[in-house]
Formats: structure tokens, sequence, C-alpha cells
């Protein structure tokens, strides 16, 4: 791969300490559930679709009481579309090369209180350059007090960077995380956002504000729910809940489609997917 400039060299490393903090986190809520599980990191490599290399990234995977199953992926590949790929995305017109780096993040919950969560954040080079991402959350049993704190610092990071910015994301993520064929949504929402792009700082600074909230609104959240009681009941609901989130990711989520299309880690873009669902 081809050295980075200081935009790229600058957004791999803030997604690559941003996971660093996330891990970090995550492990400590285990340690408090008197837990030794930990993060086990295997990096992988890239080859597109005409045999060359092209970077790669780490998949980070951890099982434990509180996280039944996370994954915390980075990656930085660049190279080229192929062709019938690269018609969908701006700025290949006349040259289908890209660069892309960013980080991608899904938890699964052991307990059915606990809602599973989404965070992805993304730096693309084409001919344009942009970024995109942002958060859900995804509760199998709905608690009105962690909807709102979770959107709230999302509000709050989209403040101050934009006086539209949350109206519009939040609005775009309910209709992106949306279930068409079973007119349901996927989860309570959270905000979503694409080809943000023009001033770099203004945009990378953005997409820092929505890692940060992240960071700082989901461990809270976990920490409410994680020993709270529950049955058959409530794993029931659980299971029926991951088989929609297993659909979604499958049929519409364009960053499977991404992952796929440009030669990813099959296992790092399908972690995303939960170990157990259920379809009656």
């Amino acid at each position: 791969m081809q050295p980075l400039d200081p935009q790229q060299s600058a957004a791999r490393t803030w997604f690559e300490d941003l996971r660093t903090r996330i891990c970090a986190a995550f492990e400590q809520i285990e340690r408090e559930a008197g837990s030794d599980a930990c993060f086990e990191y295997l990096p992988w490599d890239r080859i597109d679709h005409s045999g060359a290399p092209g970077g790669g990234g780490v998949r980070g995977l951890m099982t434990g009481a509180v996280f039944e199953k996370v994954g915390v992926n980075v990656s930085t590949v660049a190279g080229q579309f192929s062709p019938e790929f690269a018609a969908s995305i701006p700025g290949t017109e006349d040259d289908p090369s890209f660069f892309a780096t960013g980080i991608s993040l899904v938890a699964h919950m052991a307990n059915p209180h606990v809602p599973a969560v989404h965070m992805n954040t993304r730096f693309l080079t084409t001919g344009k350059r942009w970024f995109g991402g942002g958060a859900d959350l995804n509760p199998a049993i709905p608690c009105e007090e962690d909807t709102r704190a979770f959107h709230a610092a999302l509000a709050s990071a989209c403040a101050a960077h934009g006086p539209d910015y949350y109206q519009r994301y939040s609005k775009w993520a309910d209709e992106y995380f949306w279930l068409p064929h079973r007119n349901v949504a996927r989860g309570v929402g959270g905000i979503f956002y694409d080809r943000l792009e023009g001033d770099f700082d203004a945009n990378f600074a953005f997409t820092q504000a929505v890692g940060e909230a992240f960071l700082t609104a989901f461990p809270p959240i976990v920490r409410r729910r994680m020993n709270l009681e529950y049955g058959a009941a409530e794993m029931e609901r659980l299971l029926d809940f991951r088989g929609r989130y297993v659909e979604f990711n499958l049929l519409y989520d364009r960053g499977t489609l991404f992952g796929l299309k440009t030669g990813g880690n099959v296992d790092a873009i399908l972690m995303s997917l939960p170990p157990l669902a259920r379809w009656k």
C-alpha cells in the first residue's frame, strides 16, 4: 500500500486510538462482573479482486460474562474497486482507486435487558474525500431511560458541529435502520451520516465527537442493566430480536456490502452477527 498522506494518517491513528479506549472500557466492565474476559486480536491482510495486496486491519473479539460477543475492528485498505462496484461510489468516474480507514463495532449482550449496540465511523478517499458513520442502540427489551441517554449524548455531539445535524442524522438513522420487508425498525435509532465532504478538519472533528459520545453513553447503560434478573421469556425476546438484526445486516447494511466487495476479511465483516438467534 502507498504511504498515507497527512489526512489519511490522522484518520487511521484516531480510529486505532478509539478502538484501544473502547476495548479497555469494555474489559473493565467484565472485571466488575468478576470475569477475566479480554479481547483477542487477529491481524489480517487484504487481497483485492485483482489479487493485489492492499493493507488490512485487526479484528478484535471478546466473549465474556456481560458481552456475550463483541467485535471491535479497525481496517486501513487501499486498491481499486471492481468495475461494477466502482459505478456506485462517488469520485470513481475516472479512476477506480480508493483508500478507506475506519472502525466498526457491534456488541451483543448476555443479559436481554442490556441493549445491543452498533458504532461505525470511516474515512474514504477516491476522487473525493468524505467521512461517514454513526451509532445506534438495539434493545430487545426497550427502556426509555436508556434511549433518552443514548440520544442525548449523540445530540450533544451533533449540536457542537451543526445546528441541524442531530435532526438530519437521527432521521437518516430511522430511515436507514429499517427493515422494509418486515416494516419494523432494527432498534431505537441513533444517528447515521455518510458522504460528509468538504472541510476535512470540521468533518473529522465531528466524526471524533461521535466516537467520544458513544464511549461516554454506552458503558453507563451496560452497568445499569447488566445485573437485572431475567428468565426464559426475556431470552425468547432476545433471540427473536436478534433474528431481525441478522436480516438487516445481511440484506441492507452498507458496511457489509462494502467489505465483501473490496476483499475484506469475511470473519471481521460478519462479526456483527450474534452468536445465537432464532426464527420461529
